[in-house]
């Protein structure tokens, strides 16, 4: 698949989800971008922004499998990945498939669920396997995890810690709609005989796996890439932060900026593929000290302070 077909997919997938999806197209493009850098994405939002029907229109515009898994506090992991329950009739113990078996997985509100049972998908996302009793079975492919966390509510919460905040590549939030888009919402309510917006398949699981091949073929020249390098170095190098963007990191941007090209319908990476969709990739990766904590500075500030001091390289046509 070239980049002019890969765009024009990528356009009727974003067109289908957004015609039931009262979201900003920007956000759906964020999440779509995961998908085709074969990232996962956290969203951090109140409730009762649709969340959870993002994720589901996305799986079905997809041609995807979806899974929801509700964390709780009392989840164990063997609820996440399945178990084995002895067989009477054959006298053996059976792999029983837990939720995390699905190509695009939900984890919401992920959390509220105890540090051992957030670890339970640190191996699915970034192995795309999962470990049972020592047997190892393969996730299917592709494999996609949308996590919904509440920024507000902290009660009953657990910090999802360094290590998994790192498997995300995306981290974003829907915000609230646009008025009109309240107001659309109302119409849909007020009318009870009205169906309520469905989405439809727009491609398939094979031509989703062929459109994350696409971005592996889009050039980013060499200035350009030492312009995503300086960036996650210019983090680290702020007083401010007591932990900056890792290696991982900065590697996630490269890989994210292709595939927001390839959504624009471009085989190259221009610098503001770059500057859109780096507070995605970068922001949730800081440590900010104790200092700055107190002083409430924030880690979208201090990545602004680095997109505005890198030198921004120039494209020659």
């Amino acid at each position: 698949m070239v980049v002019t077909d890969a765009a024009e997919e990528c356009t009727g997938v974003l067109d289908e989800v957004q015609s039931a999806v009262i979201a900003d197209r920007e956000f759906l493009r964020q999440v779509l971008t995961g998908i085709l850098a074969r990232g996962h994405v956290l969203l951090e939002d109140v409730p009762g922004m649709g969340k959870t029907l993002t994720a589901r229109s996305l799986a079905t515009g997809l041609g995807l499998e979806f899974s929801r898994i509700q964390f709780t506090p009392d989840l164990l992991p063997a609820d996440i990945t399945g178990t084995h329950i002895y067989d009477e009739h054959e006298g053996t113990f059976e792999f029983s498939r837990g939720p995390v078996f699905a190509n695009v997985v939900l984890a919401d509100e992920i959390n509220r669920a105890p540090p051992k049972t957030q670890a339970a998908l640190l191996e699915a996302m970034e192995e795309g396997q999962v470990t049972v009793d020592g047997d190892t079975h393969a996730l299917p492919d592709p494999f996609f995890v949308m996590a919904t966390q509440n920024p507000v509510e902290q009660e009953g919460t657990f910090s999802l810690p360094e290590a998994q905040l790192d498997r995300f590549m995306i981290k974003s939030s829907m915000g609230y709609p646009e008025r009109d888009g309240e107001l659309e919402l109302l119409d849909r309510r007020a009318d009870r005989e009205a169906q309520a917006p469905t989405v439809e398949p727009v491609v398939d699981h094979e031509t989703v796996r062929a459109l994350q091949d696409v971005p592996e073929a889009v050039t980013v020249e060499s200035d350009l890439r030492e312009y995503v390098v300086d960036l996650g170095r210019a983090t680290r190098e702020d007083e401010r932060v007591e932990v900056g963007v890792s290696p991982r990191g900065i590697q996630r941007l490269f890989e994210a900026a292709r595939a927001y090209a390839v959504i624009d319908g471009r085989d190259y990476v221009v610098p503001d593929d770059v500057k859109r969709i780096a507070p995605a990739v970068f922001t949730h990766r800081l440590v900010l000290t104790a200092e700055s904590s107190v002083r409430s500075v924030s880690k979208r500030a201090v990545l602004d302070d680095a997109l505005d001091s890198v030198p921004v390289p120039t494209i020659e046509d």
